[in-house]
């Protein structure tokens, strides 16, 4: 059995013909872009037709213009025919994608869980037999349904799984922002146009069918739908219009005109379809007899059917296409929709959620009680993933609210909601409604926190953030200490990202202080160490040491306390919080904050020789940032990608890299960032000779009117500086550097700036007071630093070869070279072995490690599937499917000469 065939659409059915040949091989996905009206659909049922026949299994989905507010609407119906297999997933994830829909109960589930859910199910399904998913309409696809398949199309390609998707021109959706291919649908040609013309108007004259093709314009439904239209009209005495009109609009006239031909109780009938979120025939006849007042059958659909606008059978009734319940609503006037949905509201007494929808669309307002069980209805849709929907209803709400006060508490409870989508555009939207109701004194707190939360980092603004604290100070009066420690923390984040000054940075500590009742919540913690990450040092250690690690499950508290531990340099600490946070994240499928999660750890896992990890941080947290919008957080990774670029040796990458960043966050000022761009360009031209470049670039941090610089940031480039300084000349510089940052050592316990401060001493050192600094500094307890312990090691080894003692020199240098190797810092373990063939040992060429193989996805799968996680285990940790980590394994085995996984350990050096 062959492709149906479409006139004129041969090229457009042999690129989807080929997507579902190789399926086999290799997943894909493709959006068939297009006008309305232009022949998607039919391509869609032409692939569909051709995946049966390949022996795939064909899961479909049609997006419906009246569902776009219905939480994972979409999802379900394409799910619903393998819900079976869902007794396979992680019970968390059955969990969250069965409370998605509504079929169990469970805590309110993170859309990407529930994305990462449906991924799992559709590969399971495809280990049978490939699959073909193809989605129709995906512009009127609920927002959480948009993002779940965006999710799965850009994780697909190597599973037998492919993604067809039809969309409209002109609508912005996550899946087009996804860098899919795409294939663009337009007009038949004049001969395709009038072949198709011919079988649906060979009774009107040439003129009739000259005016068709005219305003068709190619558009194949125009030139099947506009003949009905044309005798329609003709029939009547009229004419078509003969202005100029939209396509769009003509096609939905001509649906229109149909429409008005059919019986009253059968319009009726399609008025209900068209309004109802759901297909199912009982509930559509049942809500059809309430509008018309009267017992109706199953027949009152045939006239609707016999025109072609529909089709049902004994369960469901399905629109023909989505154009016609376009014309359906175009119609009907809107006192006519408001009477159907308030029909569909009447018979959906055991559905709550889904009656107070209708009910919604079936008044004007104001109506409080509607408006009280909108704002109850917002947490069903909340527990069921979607934001969107959430935002809606309670934006609905507050139209239908008669109280000022409450119709603003409403709008910005919508509004906190969109901030959590990312969604600036909506938060002001929200907050200009909200601003003209009477807004208690909370609630205008409430606001300046809404107005603030999406502008952290511009720079010097000190006026914005004492505005912050003053509303934080009222809210913590009036004893809501929740609203105060965000306003806080806003404020905090403005004096870390960019620096507003000694008198700002203090009153946000000052009001913090005030807030002693919350000095064990996070945000209070965060708070002092972001305002003030040096003088507030202690007091933050103090904070972080009441806490028992193992005692905080809450995932974003676990962020904030390694956010402060890092702003006030204790990597240790930093690393211990991120870690568990990281781990509760995915759990929770929680993607956006596990970006913020991955790249904060990158510096500290570097600074405590956890590379390899770290790399796997850079190329992860990039891709989540990006991901999910979030560009300060792209950026931040981008820039940490470009340390540990350098870190490894390759300095022209790590400039290119440390310029692009510059160029994104120079614009804002954002000093932190920044801070970090100096710390790229410098340890690039350390490690490649350039040294005086290399001072230069680093001295940048330490000038406090530069900047570049940053108060605990700087803390990672001292050890650097003093190295640079040695071989540029700028010794004595570097020395009253050192003596400011030993002032900063008596304030502040933060273990990065001793631990670096040790090495600088020691390698500025003249030579009669180096050895004693150097055996200082090894003495401290450095457990957690190999890397740190390691790069003094190779720095005394050399300076005990300089001083004539090349038999001591050697046990320090072989302990660097060791550690080196085992970190994945080759370049440093190169410099080792130069120093340990001067010391006049032989010293054995190393070959390729598994860190110098791998790339840093395939190192993280490595070392995964080395503690014994299975491929499904990896998947869902790492948001892959299994078979996306079985293609991956296949290829890391023979890079690292290895045939099974019980090698993997010893060739990663874990045993």
């Amino acid at each position: 059995m062959t492709t149906p065939s479409l006139v004129g659409r041969s090229g457009e059915l042999g690129v989807l013909a080929d997507l579902i040949d190789q399926s086999a091989d290799h997943g894909s996905a493709i959006v068939v872009l297009g006008e309305p009206g232009i022949g998607k659909s039919s391509l869609l049922h032409a692939a569909a037709a051709r995946a049966r026949c390949a022996g795939l299994q064909v899961l479909e989905i049609t997006g419906v213009e009246s569902e776009t507010r219905l939480p994972f609407a979409g999802l379900h119906q394409l799910l619903r025919p393998i819900l079976a297999a869902t007794d396979q997933l992680s019970l968390t994830q059955r969990r969250a994608l069965l409370s998605a829909f509504g079929i169990e109960d469970g805590p309110p589930p993170e859309p990407f869980l529930i994305a990462l859910a449906a991924l799992n199910l559709l590969t399971e399904a495809a280990s049978g037999r490939a699959v073909a998913v193809v989605a129709d309409d995906i512009q009127w696809l609920d927002q959480a349904t948009h993002e779940a398949l965006a999710f799965i199309a850009r994780r697909i390609e190597r599973d037998p799984i492919v993604v067809i998707a039809a969309a409209r021109v002109g609508y912005d959706m996550p899946f087009l922002m996804s860098g899919l291919r795409e294939l663009t649908v337009v007009g038949l040609d004049d001969a395709a146009s009038q072949a198709v013309l011919a079988s649906h108007a060979a009774d009107l004259d040439s003129a009739g069918q000259a005016r068709i093709l005219r305003e068709a314009l190619g558009n194949p439904l125009a030139l099947v739908e506009l003949p009905a239209a044309l005798r329609t009209r003709q029939r009547f005495g009229t004419e078509i219009q003969p202005d100029f009109i939209p396509l769009t609009d003509r096609l939905e006239r001509a649906f229109a005109s149909r429409i008005r031909e059919l019986p009253t109780l059968t319009r009726d009938a399609v008025l209900v379809v068209a309004v109802d979120d759901e297909d199912e025939l009982p509930e559509i006849i049942s809500a059809t007899g309430v509008l018309a007042g009267r017992d109706v059958g199953v027949d009152v659909l045939d006239g609707a059917a016999g025109a072609g606008l529909l089709r049902f059978d004994e369960q469901r009734v399905r629109l023909r296409h989505p154009l016609v319940r376009s014309g359906i609503l175009q119609a009907e006037s809107p006192r006519r929709r408001q009477q159907a949905n308030a029909a569909l509201a009447a018979v959906l007494a055991d559905q709550p959620y889904r009656r107070t929808w209708h009910r919604a669309h079936a008044i004007v307002g104001p109506d409080d009680d509607v408006a009280d069980e909108l704002e109850t209805s917002h947490l069903v849709a909340l527990r069921s993933g979607s934001v969107d929907s959430a935002i809606w209803a309670l934006e609905r709400s507050a139209q239908l609210t008669a109280d000022s006060a409450t119709r603003g508490r409403r709008l910005l409870l919508a509004a906190e909601h969109a901030f959590g989508l990312g969604r600036a555009d909506i938060v002001d939207q929200l907050l200009a409604a909200a601003q003209r109701t009477a807004l208690s004194n909370l609630d205008r707190a409430r606001m300046e926190w809404l107005r603030e939360i999406f502008n952290d980092g511009v720079p010097g603004d000190a006026v914005r953030v004492f505005e912050m604290c003053d509303v934080a100070s009222r809210s913590a009066l009036a004893g809501d200490n929740d609203l105060a420690l965000n306003l806080l923390l806003g404020a905090a984040l403005r004096c870390w990202w960019a620096d507003a000054g000694e008198q700002a940075r203090g009153r946000v500590v000052s009001v913090t202080e005030q807030v002693r009742a919350a000095e064990n919540d996070a945000r209070y913690v965060a708070a002092l160490a972001l305002a003030e990450p040096v003088s507030r040092a202690r007091a933050v250690d103090e904070l972080l040491g009441r806490v028992v690690l193992e005692t905080v499950t809450d995932a974003n508290a676990l962020r904030l306390l390694g956010m402060a531990a890092h702003a006030i340099g204790d990597p240790v600490r930093s690393v211990d919080f991120l870690d568990r946070a990281e781990t509760r994240m995915r759990e929770q499928g929680r993607l956006a904050l596990l970006s913020h999660v991955l790249t904060m750890q990158i510096l500290d896992r570097l600074e405590l020789g956890d590379w390899q990890r770290a790399a796997a941080a850079v190329e992860e947290g990039q891709r989540v940032a990006h991901q999910t919008g979030q560009p300060i957080w792209d950026t931040g990774t981008l820039v940490l990608g470009a340390i540990t670029v350098a870190l490894r040796g390759d300095n022209e990458k790590a400039q290119s890299i440390a310029a692009e960043a510059e160029q994104a966050a120079g614009g804002r000022g954002l000093n932190d960032l920044l801070a970090c761009v100096q710390l790229a360009r410098g340890f690039g031209w350390v490690t490649s000779g350039h040294y005086a470049e290399a001072y230069h670039a680093l001295r940048r941090l330490f000038d406090p009117d530069d900047i570049c610089h940053h108060a605990t940031e700087r803390f990672h480039g001292i050890a650097f500086l003093a190295e640079a300084a040695i071989h540029a000349g700028r010794v004595d510089d570097a020395r009253r550097v050192l003596r400011a940052l030993e002032r900063d050592a008596r304030t502040t316990p933060a273990a990065t700036l001793h631990v670096h401060l040790a090495y600088a001493r020691a390698v500025l050192a003249d030579d009669e007071h180096a050895e004693k600094l150097f055996r200082a500094a090894l003495g401290a307890d450095l457990m957690r630093w190999p890397w740190a312990k390691a790069r003094l090691e190779l720095a005394y080894g050399s300076w005990l070869r300089r001083q004539r003692r090349v038999a001591e020199s050697r046990m320090p240098l072989r302990s660097a070279q060791t550690t080196f190797d085992l970190i994945g810092a080759g370049w440093w373990a190169g410099q080792a072995r130069a120093e340990l063939r001067a010391a006049g040992e032989r010293v054995r060429l190393q070959g390729p490690t598994a860190q110098d193989t791998l790339s840093a996805q395939e190192l993280q799968i490595a070392h995964l599937a080395a503690e014994g996680l299975s491929n499904r285990q990896i998947g869902q940790r790492l948001y892959l499917s299994p078979r996306t980590v079985g293609s991956h394994l296949y290829r890391i085995f023979p890079k690292l000469d290895i045939t099974s996984r019980a090698q993997l350990g010893p060739r990663l050096d874990l045993v």
